[in-house]
């Protein structure tokens, strides 16, 4: 009994020494994240239009004479030139009346011719003493009447010529045209029936309304006037194609809707854009300007706040509010709450918390390609879109 006594001492002071020894747990270290430097690059900023293509000159094709239509010369949907016979109106009347009115033209040079061989023999007999003072002014006076019948006769020949020459419809313009609308045989009156009409192609209008504070802040900025540059894509297209000039903007603003009508003209050599077709349009909203760009992904959003978690030397995390500007491929514009020297967290950003610390490993933000598709933009941000800009 006397040894167990001081054995059980000793156990227990074993066990204490035992339990001492052993060294705390080591605690984790920071989570692991991808930091980089802001992308700088030059940008341009575009402001998304919705439209319609318009022809620039559009004609309704009418007789100039009435009659019945003879022959049409085209195919519904050709493409004709101006000055190109597109329909005949049977000529037979037109050609009577032009016959006619030679014929009194005829007379009526015979009728002069005569005047003036009496007026010849009155001045010669007035001469001898034979003739009097008042038969030389009477021969004299129809001659002047015979001169006028006859430019009378020569005038109205000249009207029965245009009317002959107006029973075939020529195109006043070049351009696209439209099915026919009168069939042959069926009768058409001068200045009133619509036998066709022709667009015209290339170039196209392209017409859009935009909004007064728009036209507001570009007039402040001396920013897309008359002669910016525009392009448009159709909507089954991916990228903006077809490129134009601002060539048009109206001089008051719409008091019902309050927006501002403007156009652009856009060339359409190969005839593929057709008046009436919609499309969207990006106006050069802005010059090219240096911009600081981050990952779109590395945007984290808090209530109305947009920030960006930025790693100090130490490792700690800072939440820096930013203001957002347009998307450029996959990155996005910041315009302004961070500088060029911060490191910013481009992946790893769920595992970063403000005022922890992390272990940062350095990455590098892509620059974007220069085909960057357009995006749409926050509210906030008055640009729609940007895109990079390339030397040259």
């Amino acid at each position: 009994m006397r040894i167990n006594r001081l054995a059980l001492p000793l156990l227990l002071a074993a066990t204490l020494l035992a339990a001492c020894s052993k060294a705390p747990p080591a605690a984790p270290p920071p989570p692991p994240v991808t930091v980089a430097t802001p992308y700088q690059g030059d940008v341009r900023d575009w402001d998304d239009y919705v439209g319609r293509f318009e022809a620039i000159n559009e004609v309704d094709v009418k007789p100039r004479v009435t009659g019945y239509l003879q022959g049409v010369h085209f195919r519904d949907g050709d493409y004709v030139r101006q000055g190109q016979l597109l329909f005949t109106i049977d000529a037979r009347p037109a050609q009577a009346q032009l016959d006619q009115a030679r014929a009194q033209l005829a007379r009526a040079e015979a009728t002069l011719a005569n005047a003036r061989t009496e007026l010849a023999r009155s001045r010669t007999l007035a001469a001898s003493q034979a003739a009097s003072t008042e038969e030389v002014e009477q021969r004299l006076a129809a001659v002047r009447s015979g001169e006028a019948d006859v430019n009378a006769a020569r005038a109205n020949v000249r009207a029965q010529s245009l009317t002959l020459g107006f029973t075939r419809v020529i195109a006043p313009i070049s351009g696209r045209i439209s099915q026919r609308r009168v069939d042959p045989g069926n009768a058409v009156t001068a200045d009133q029936t619509v036998l066709t009409t022709i667009v015209s192609t290339d170039p196209l209008h392209f017409a859009f309304d935009g909004s007064e504070a728009l036209l507001l802040r570009y007039q402040r900025e001396h920013a897309a006037g008359i002669g910016s540059e525009v392009r448009i894509r159709l909507q089954d297209e991916g990228q903006y194609v077809h490129r134009g000039r601002l060539d048009f903007v109206d001089n008051a603003i719409d008091p019902g809707a309050g927006t501002i009508r403007a156009r652009a003209i856009v060339p359409n050599p190969d005839g593929f854009l057709r008046p009436g077709m919609f499309g969207h349009l990006q106006l050069a909203g802005s010059p090219p300007y240096r911009a600081l760009m981050v990952p779109d992904t590395a945007i984290v959003t808090d209530s109305a706040r947009r920030l960006v978690y930025v790693v100090d030397a130490q490792g700690n995390v800072a939440a820096k509010p930013v203001v957002l500007g347009p998307l450029v491929g996959s990155l996005r514009v910041i315009r302004s709450g961070i500088a060029p020297n911060d490191r910013v967290v481009i992946d790893g950003i769920q595992r970063a918390q403000p005022g922890q610390k992390v272990t940062p490993q350095n990455g590098r933000i892509q620059p974007p390609a220069a085909n960057a598709p357009a995006e749409p933009t926050p509210p906030e941000t008055p640009a729609s879109v940007a895109t990079p800009v390339t030397a040259g």
